[in-house]
C-alpha cells in the first residue's frame, strides 16, 4: 500500500480545496481521484505498473479520448503530493525526463496502449544537442540569446538538425556542406528545402564567426520563394464579419462556465480592436487594465517589448463590464491573477485555449469549416486590424504614410517593415487608394503640370 493515503480520503479533499475548483468539476475531479487513490492502495508504490493498472481499469468505463482529456487532473494531483512530500517521485515527469518528451499527454497515451512497453520506446527523443556539432550548435543558441534575441524558431530548427545527425553517425567526420546536403534530401518538399537553406545560412555565418577564413556560403533563394509563392495569404474581417464573430462569441454554449461567453467575446474584442496576439491575450494580468487612463499595458512579448496601449471608449465601456462580471463570478481580484479567468481550473486561459476558443467562434460564425485547419486563423483578426485602420485613415482624409510608424509601436513591431506584411491589398483598400490617387496624384501628370 502506498504512504500517502489517509484512511478518511483527507488528501483528495485538501487537493480539490486548495485549487477551489468549481462545483461540477470538483465532483468529477473527486471521483477521478478517488478510483486513482483505489488502484494506489492495491500497488506497493505510485509507480508507472500502478499507473497502467488504473488506466486499464478506466478505459473500461470511459471511451480513450475522454480519459485522456481528464488526465490533466491526475498529473496536478500528483505535482501535488510531489510539493507536500507525500511521494518520493512524480512517474510522468520522470517517464518525460528519462524520454525527453515535453508533454504528459503523449506519456499517458502510450501507457493505455494495449503494449506500453513499445509504445513508452517510440516516444523516445534523443538528447538535445548531443551530435557531433551540438556543442557549437548551442554555443551559438547560446551566444545569441546572450544578445537579446529570443531566437526560439531558429534553435528548433538546429535542434532538429541535431537528432538528423545523431541517427546518422556516419556524418560524424564529414565536412558541413555534406551533412546539409543529406539533411535536404531526408524530405523531398519545398518547406524542408526551404528550411535547409536557413539552417545553412546560421550554421556558415556561425561557423565564420569563428573562423574568418572560410566564407559565409552563398545559398540558392528559390526554395524560399517558392515557399512563400505558396503562404497562404490571411483573411480579411471587414466590420460586419466583426459584429457577427461577437454575436456568436456573446452566446457561445457554456452551461458549467457562465463567465465564459463574456470572456470569450472580450477575447475577441481585443484581438481585433488592439490586434493582440493570442499569447498577449492569454498573459493579460488584471493589474494590466488601467481604467482611469483607459489603456492596457502588454508586457514582455515578443522582442522582448512592453507597450501601452489606449482604447477606444466603446472598448473601454465593453472591458468595464466584463470586469464587473468577472468579480461577480468569483474570480481573484490580486492584480496578478489572469484578466481571463477560468473556474475550471481557478487559472488563467492558457494560450493554446484562447486560439482553441476564438477558432470555434469562427466555425459557428461560419467563416471557417467545422474541422480542418483550412479557413481563417486567429491571426488574422490582427491582420484585419491594420487592413480596416489603413482603409478608415483613407476614408478619414489621412495619409497611411504619415501615421504608420505610430501603427507599428502599437502593434509592438520591431519597424515600419514587420507592419508592411500586415497591410494585405483588398478590393476596397485598392479603390480607396486609387480614388486617393486620382484626386491628388493625377493632377501632376496633366499637360500643364509638365510643362
Amino acid at each position: 500500500m502506498s504512504t500517502w493515503h489517509a484512511p478518511e480520503r483527507a488528501i483528495v479533499a485538501d487537493f480539490l480545496q486548495a485549487f477551489r475548483f468549481g462545483q461540477s468539476s470538483c465532483r468529477t475531479y473527486r471521483w477521478i481521484l478517488r478510483s486513482f487513490e483505489d488502484v494506489a492502495r492495491r500497488h506497493p508504490a505510485l509507480d508507472r505498473r500502478m499507473l497502467e493498472a488504473w488506466l486499464k481499469e478506466m478505459v473500461t468505463r470511459w471511451r480513450l479520448p475522454t480519459l485522456l482529456n481528464q488526465v490533466c487532473i491526475v498529473d496536478r494531483f500528483l505535482d501535488y503530493l510531489l510539493e507536500m512530500g507525500l511521494i518520493a517521485n512524480n512517474p510522468v515527469a520522470e517517464l518525460r525526463r528519462r524520454h525527453n518528451v515535453k508533454q504528459n499527454k503523449p506519456i499517458w497515451r502510450a501507457l493505455a496502449s494495449p503494449t506500453p512497453d513499445e509504445a513508452v520506446a517510440r516516444l523516445h527523443r534523443p538528447a538535445p544537442f548531443d551530435s557531433v556539432l551540438g556543442g557549437f550548435m548551442r554555443d551559438h543558441v547560446a551566444l545569441m540569446r546572450s544578445r537579446g534575441y529570443q531566437y526560439e524558431a531558429q534553435a528548433h530548427r538546429l535542434l532538429r538538425f541535431d537528432w538528423f545527425l545523431q541517427a546518422h553517425p556516419e556524418l560524424a567526420g564529414e565536412p558541413l556542406e555534406t551533412m546539409l546536403t543529406h539533411w535536404a534530401a531526408a524530405k523531398p518538399t519545398r518547406n524542408h528545402a526551404a528550411e535547409c537553406q536557413k539552417l545553412g545560412r546560421i550554421l556558415t555565418k556561425a561557423r565564420y564567426r569563428l573562423d574568418p577564413s572560410i566564407p559565409p556560403k552563398r545559398f540558392n533563394p528559390r526554395p524560399q520563394r517558392e515557399v512563400a509563392r505558396q503562404h497562404r495569404r490571411p483573411h480579411i474581417f471587414s466590420p460586419a464579419d466583426i459584429r457577427r464573430m461577437l454575436d456568436v462569441a456573446r452566446s457561445y454554449p457554456s452551461p458549467h462556465a457562465p463567465l465564459r461567453p463574456f470572456s470569450l467575446y472580450t477575447m475577441v474584442l481585443l484581438a481585433y480592436c488592439s490586434g493582440l496576439r493570442r499569447g498577449e491575450l492569454a498573459r493579460l494580468d488584471l493589474g494590466d487594465v488601467d481604467l482611469q487612463s483607459a489603456t492596457i499595458t502588454v508586457r514582455e512579448t515578443k522582442f522582448y517589448k512592453t507597450r501601452i496601449l489606449p482604447l477606444s471608449d466603446s472598448v473601454m465601456a465593453e472591458l468595464r463590464a466584463y470586469l464587473d462580471a468577472r468579480r461577480r463570478a468569483g474570480a481573484p481580484q490580486d492584480p496578478q491573477s489572469g484578466l481571463f479567468w477560468q473556474d475550471h481550473f481557478n487559472d488563467r486561459y492558457a494560450p493554446v485555449v484562447v486560439s482553441t476558443m476564438i477558432t470555434n467562434v469562427m466555425r459557428r460564425a461560419g467563416f471557417k469549416p467545422p474541422s480542418g485547419r483550412t479557413g481563417p486563423r486567429v491571426h488574422d483578426l490582427r491582420h484585419s486590424m491594420v487592413v480596416n485602420r489603413v482603409l478608415q485613415w483613407y476614408r478619414s482624409g489621412i495619409n497611411p504614410q504619415d501615421r504608420l510608424r505610430f501603427l507599428s509601436t502599437y502593434m509592438g513591431h520591431r519597424d515600419i517593415n514587420s507592419t508592411l506584411v500586415y497591410i494585405t491589398v483588398t478590393q476596397d483598400l485598392l479603390q480607396e487608394a486609387s480614388e486617393r490617387f486620382r484626386a491628388v496624384g493625377a493632377p501632376c501628370l496633366t499637360t500643364e503640370a509638365l510643362s
